[in-house]
């Protein structure tokens, strides 16, 4: 007990025993082995060399420290590979080398599962496994002329049916092709979903033929965006994209199908792996690397896996904010409704929802796909002086309308009106409520079942009769103006305003109105009537032109007994008229319209008054009836030479259509002040 802690340690022992002092110093034992000699010296020199064995603990343990880290660390790396590379995987799933099932069967088993009835497409050897094994499984395949007009078709499809519409087109330009389209989708908020072929997954970024990023593309447009990289997960996938088209605000979506995800076994091999036996270490390396990856790709292709619909997250009003509703409305004196496309979404049926708006018995317009719902000539439906209306409500419900620019962007509200906003989108429900217009109540949730609502708590509330005998007067006075001025002259052609009339007595009653157009459309806006709920279809906010053929198209498939008569102008039917070539192919009879003023009037109408030139606004009285008679539709002529015969050629018109022929009947109009000032800015 002598000695001091210092000098037990110079000398190597420990107060726990030698033992210990052999397991921490193990030099330290080669140090007591050693005799030791007299002086001084070597005594130093024994210390020494314990000094040194203590210095060099601290660094055998780090070393071992780091020798174990980088083991673990080379261990996580080989197993993340292993995992990339499909490995563990392909130990548990078998790669059926012998079957000749191509993923195309994939995609098709998800769309018919989900009810998908048609498929529009322009073909492209990318995806043509997908393209046959739909027409297998009895889903109709409809090839367009272009490929905005199979996106424009599958979205008149997703509006007229509550379901997604589908289109498939080919890798690089024939996706670049629909992008118009699918932002109006977007903007429309309809549920359609976009399969794009695209480069086999290992030449992708190496330069193959049509190669982009399809998916940075998209990726701003669409809801949903996915590459699918195994042929295992195309359902799955699918899946996804359909549940998210319809769940929230509705919108397209876009999947990416790789060729070697859509082509079988054994087409992949022959182009993916080489035939020659690999010679050097490199190249069996390669041969390796090919062979694994053409293993993953097809790795558990074909086990079973549902394949119907995913549930959908539609959002709905709380029981609390419907009761503020209630009491909002229930102490107005003048009640006053705006609903828009987002009123007919499911879950609520348009009977339900008429039902509802009649129940209600508050004034409305009807914008969108909301035009028709009740009807024609129904007296709560107003459709004239809205903006005065507006004004002068003391309570507005907005049921899917925006405060965009065709509300003024908010600026038709009046100050002292309290607003009722309901809509899926927070964004868009409250766009412009920082400057123009305040909500006293801001409701996101489902339109349709928001007012449903409504009825529940406001059953028996009853308006005082004069607020809807003033709206109603208005309208009639509105209407009276119209009258004169379809009776008006014009320099040439006819009167669009008295052609418009004429259609509107002509219209039938099982009619789809599809329209396309600046302001030969705008006109028909004031003046053609939608016969029934869900029988109106424009582009929406977008203001797209170019629409129609593939809307028309669209419509008559899901509505064959219905009547679907186009209104175009001359500008925009330059986008549609070779899809006559289309509708003559497929014997889907539909009916043209064109107010042929020979001029993009719209623009002309405010551009020369305030700009002193027509530049670029003219085009010419062309004979767009020849022209689609060149392509095997009929084509019919309207012009000043049989103005009393506007009926009659109408009549014509309808009745090629019910024998089976897709109709233009080119009507040459003049030019009046019926929409002076209208330009949206």
């Amino acid at each position: 007990m002598g000695r001091s802690f210092s000098r037990r340690l110079q000398c190597g022992e420990s107060w726990a025993g030698t033992g210990t002092t052999r397991r921490v110093f193990p030099l330290l034992q080669w140090k007591q082995k050693t005799p030791k000699t007299a002086g001084s010296g070597q005594s130093l020199r024994g210390c020494q060399l314990m000094e040194t064995a203590v210095a060099a603990a601290p660094a055998w343990g780090f070393f071992s420290s780091f020798l174990l880290l980088a083991f673990g660390t080379l261990v996580a790396a080989l197993l993340g590979a292993a995992h990339r590379l499909g490995l563990f995987y392909q130990l548990m799933h078998k790669v059926d080398t012998a079957s000749t099932r191509h993923g195309g069967e994939n995609v098709a088993a998800v769309l018919k599962a989900h009810g998908v009835r048609f498929l529009f497409t322009l073909v492209g050897g990318h995806i043509s496994p997908l393209l046959v094994a739909c027409e297998k499984l009895g889903i109709r395949v409809v090839d367009t002329r272009h490929e905005v007009t199979a996106v424009f078709a599958a979205d008149a499809v997703a509006r007229l049916t509550g379901t997604v519409g589908v289109a498939a087109v080919t890798a690089g330009p024939g996706l670049t092709n629909t992008v118009t389209a699918v932002k109006n989708a977007q903007i429309a908020q309809s549920p359609v979903l976009l399969l794009g072929g695209a480069a086999s997954t290992l030449l992708q970024n190496r330069g193959a033929l049509q190669a982009i990023d399809q998916i940075a593309l998209f990726r701003p447009l669409c809801k949903f965006c996915a590459s699918v990289r195994r042929v295992r997960d195309i359902i799955p996938t699918l899946r996804a994209a359909m549940a998210a088209a319809q769940s929230g605000t509705p919108g397209p979506v876009f999947v990416e199908l790789p060729l070697d995800v859509l082509y079988p076994y054994f087409m992949v091999q022959k182009e993916m792996v080489p035939a020659k036996p690999p010679k050097g270490l490199m190249s069996r390396a390669v041969h390796w690397y090919l062979a694994n990856s053409l293993a993953n790709l097809f790795a558990g292709a074909w086990e079973p896996q549902p394949e119907g619909p995913l549930p959908l997250d539609i959002p709905q009003a709380s029981p609390q904010q419907v009761q503020r509703c209630v009491e909002i409305l229930s102490r107005a004196k003048k009640p006053l409704m705006l609903i828009g496309s987002q009123a007919l979404l499911p879950p609520t049926s348009s009977d339900k929802l008429r039902v509802a708006v009649e129940t209600l018995g508050i004034p409305c317009f009807l914008a969108g796909m909301a035009r028709g719902l009740l009807g024609r000539n129904h007296p709560l439906h107003f459709r004239q002086n809205r903006r005065a209306a507006l004004k002068k409500a003391d309570v507005v419900v907005l049921a899917g309308a925006v405060c965009d620019f065709r509300l003024s962007y908010g600026r038709v509200l009046s100050r002292s009106s309290k607003i009722i906003v309901v809509n899926r989108d927070r964004k868009e429900m409250l766009i412009n409520s920082d400057i123009f217009w305040k909500p006293q109540e801001a409701v996101q949730g489902d339109v349709g079942s928001f007012v449903v609502k409504l009825v529940e708590g406001l059953r028996g509330q009853m308006w005082a009769s004069d607020w809807a005998e003033e709206l109603r007067q208005a309208d009639q006075q509105k209407e009276q103006a119209f009258r004169e001025k379809a009776l008006m002259p014009v320099a040439q052609h006819l009167n669009p305003v008295r052609v418009l009339q004429l259609v509107e007595d002509t219209l039938p009653d099982n009619s789809i109105l599809v329209v396309d157009g600046g302001d030969f459309v705008g006109t028909a806006a004031y003046l053609v009537q939608p016969r029934g709920p869900l029988r109106w279809l424009d582009p929406g906010a977008f203001g797209t032109l170019g629409v129609g053929a593939g809307f028309a198209l669209g419509a008559k498939l899901c509505r064959p007994d219905a009547e679907v008569w186009c209104l175009f102008g001359d500008g925009a039917f330059g986008y549609s008229l070779i899809e006559f070539d289309t509708f003559v192919r497929h014997k889907i009879p539909v009916m043209a319209l064109i107010g042929n003023d020979a001029g993009w009037t719209q623009i002309s109408r405010e551009q020369v008054p305030s700009l002193g030139s027509n530049v670029a606004c003219g085009l010419a009285y062309t004979d767009y009836h020849k022209a689609a008679q060149g392509l095997g539709a009929q084509g019919l002529l309207l012009s000043r030479e049989n103005e009393d015969q506007v009926v009659k050629v109408l009549r014509d018109a309808q009745q090629w259509c019910q024998d089976g022929h897709p109709v233009v009947v080119n009507i040459l109009i003049g030019r009046t002040d019926f929409r002076d000032g209208s330009i949206a800015m």
